[in-house]
């Protein structure tokens, strides 16, 4: 079995070494870049399954370079792990947005990281193309596009995350905590009304097509998606 590349973006060294020993004894090979300009070109020239990017880079910072690779069709669904000292919920929305899959804050433990890193990569390259429909909605869960009515609706990584598992476990009442473990791995920094933000947004976002209601709000509990949803 071919080891896995993964590619360091961090401009501190004791922690970029660190980063090396602990990914290397854990069986990857290992790229290191202090800037994100310099991670760019590794990217260009060397197979790359994922990359762990620190947010404070000099130059291009890591949210940065971030949305950068998501604008790559040769990086576009590249697992991303951001790596950081901002342990705010505002911080940590802000890093999903901008495309990252999960979220570290340091200190870290190397241990836990590698458990984030192979729980990453069996996600990305372990899923089977497959299609969820209901309620007019199709959401194919290999090439992440979801459709409504036949139309393609963009949605950031996280919501994407959010609504593929609320699909995936129709009628079913999931609890924020649920949700969070289901959607993108439960961290201890993400408070449980990280949810919210994100049901909002979804509504939003479905609420042109008609589609707002097919997530329902459990007071108290939680929330579900309801198939056969009149609106």
């Amino acid at each position: 079995m071919n080891k896995k590349n993964i590619l360091v973006v961090e401009d501190d060294a004791d922690i970029s070494s660190l980063l090396r020993f602990s990914l290397e004894h854990a069986g990857f090979s290992v790229f290191e870049s202090p800037s994100a300009e310099a991670a760019m070109k590794i990217l260009t020239d060397e197979q790359t399954d994922l990359v762990i990017i620190d947010w404070m880079l000099p130059g291009m910072d890591g949210l940065s370079l971030t949305k950068s690779l998501r604008e790559r069709t040769d990086t576009e669904k590249m697992p991303i792990i951001m790596l950081t000292a901002r342990s705010e919920e505002a911080d940590a929305i802000r890093g999903f947005d901008s495309g990252v899959d999960d979220y570290v804050t340091k200190p870290f433990s190397p241990r836990e990281l590698i458990a984030r890193v192979n729980a990453l990569l069996r996600r990305s390259s372990g899923e089977a193309g497959s299609l969820i429909e209901s309620n007019g909605i199709a959401l194919n869960t290999r090439n992440h596009i979801l459709q409504i009515n036949g139309e393609n609706l963009y949605l950031k990584p996280r919501e994407y995350g959010l609504f593929q598992y609320l699909m995936k476990n129709p009628n079913r009442i999931l609890s924020r905590n649920q949700l969070l473990d289901g959607a993108w791995g439960r961290s201890a920094y993400v408070e449980e009304r990280t949810v919210d933000v994100y049901i909002v947004r979804l509504r939003k976002k479905l609420e042109p097509s008609g589609k707002s209601g097919v997530i329902e709000t459990v007071h108290g509990v939680g929330y579900l998606y309801r198939t056969n949803a009149e609106k």
